[in-house]
């Protein structure tokens, strides 16, 4: 593996220096879709973002974010739930002010019947006749209203239970790729944050950012059913070589990552190996030829946490190991790390695999 010396400027500092010439506001949402854009990991977000032309409006850049990162626009769901237990709550409290005065009508029924049967000594007298028929009558109608309020509460209770369900299931998806249902980039970056809780004293780990090599041929040439079944299979392998305690998980077109709670650099060395020769080991074919389409090259660039500061750089400097090792032609691992931490041993190697989409 290869050590990444005098990195290039920050991509941090080239996004904000872009949005500032574009006068994109300084959102957070705007930073992260202009991020990714400028990473060119989802060559469909590029091309779209460019198609805005040279004056982006927040409109534009909102309706494209709704789109590619979807996290960053949930008001409308959060607006819409809201509105609808508002409704729900409102038609529950009108349907408790009928129970009372309907309560309130049968309370006065009762008070007449009683005091018809108090004051009459004859049970057979004409107001004493038409008070208990008056009480038979509104308690017959009570009992129906009762049956009513009981199916009326059920409903409202069912719809609420069925808004937090609903409100519960979209807080899981933000955190699970809906392709191939690994970890999503937020549920990375919030694990990630959670490493330099005490910034001073982050927890121990590497990450290891991989791109599959020939994922935007592959998805140009086979079509998107082909690419989500390399994307299934990578998913398989990076689930199958990561330990109960990691994180693997998919960013975006071709991307993965794998946070690793261990700084052993022999040990992260190994998985992401073995992630590769699993890869390198898997016959792929084309679902509409049948044909073997060659061995799946996959690149790296591992960072540990002891080399960067906060949780953004940790990221980044993964980042761009990852890049060199693109720039490096593919199917290649490298190392982020500066001379007094990284090993001579971690030298740049690369594997070409015989023919296929690995090179």
């Amino acid at each position: 593996m290869q050590q990444v010396k005098n990195p290039a400027a920050s991509i941090a500092l080239r996004v904000a220096t872009a949005m500032h010439q574009m006068g994109i506001d300084g959102l957070p949402r705007n930073y992260e879709l202009v991020y990714e854009a400028y990473s060119g990991s989802n060559p469909e977000l590029v091309r779209e973002f460019i198609a805005l032309g040279k004056v982006k409006t927040q409109e534009a850049l909102d309706e494209l974010g709704r789109k590619y990162l979807p996290h960053h626009h949930e008001d409308g769901l959060l607006s819409r739930q809201n509105g609808q237990v508002r409704a729900e709550m409102s038609n529950f409290i009108s349907l408790l002010n009928e129970e009372k005065i309907s309560l309130t009508d049968y309370g006065r029924a009762i008070g007449h019947a009683s005091k018809t049967i108090l004051t009459e000594a004859d049970l057979e007298g004409t107001p004493l006749g038409q008070s208990i028929k008056m009480l038979k009558a509104a308690t017959e109608k009570r009992a129906h209203q009762n049956s009513n309020v009981v199916r009326a509460v059920v409903d409202k209770t069912a719809s609420l239970a069925d808004l937090q369900r609903e409100a519960e299931e979209a807080e899981a998806a933000k955190f699970v790729d809906p392709v191939t249902r690994l970890a999503s980039r937020r549920a990375f970056n919030k694990a990630v944050a959670k490493i330099y809780a005490n910034p001073e004293m982050p927890v121990l780990c590497g990450v290891a950012i991989g791109e599959i090599d020939d994922y935007a041929r592959i998805q140009e040439q086979m079509g998107p059913a082909v690419a989500e079944r390399f994307l299934m299979q990578v998913a398989k392998v990076l689930e199958a070589v990561s330990g109960g305690g990691d994180l693997a998980c998919r960013f975006d077109a071709g991307r993965f990552g794998l946070l690793l709670y261990t700084s052993d650099q022999d040990e992260i060395s190994r998985v992401v190996d073995l992630v590769r020769a699993k890869l390198k080991a898997t016959n792929f074919v084309g679902s509409s030829t049948g044909a073997r389409m060659g061995q799946l090259g996959m690149s790296f660039g591992i960072c540990f946490s002891e080399q960067a500061p906060n949780a953004f750089d940790f990221t980044n400097f993964a980042e761009k190991a990852l890049a060199t090792s693109k720039a490096a032609g593919g199917d290649t691992v490298t190392i982020y790390g500066a001379n007094d931490y990284v090993s001579k041993d971690w030298l740049l190697y690369k594997k070409k695999p015989v023919g296929g989409f690995g090179g």
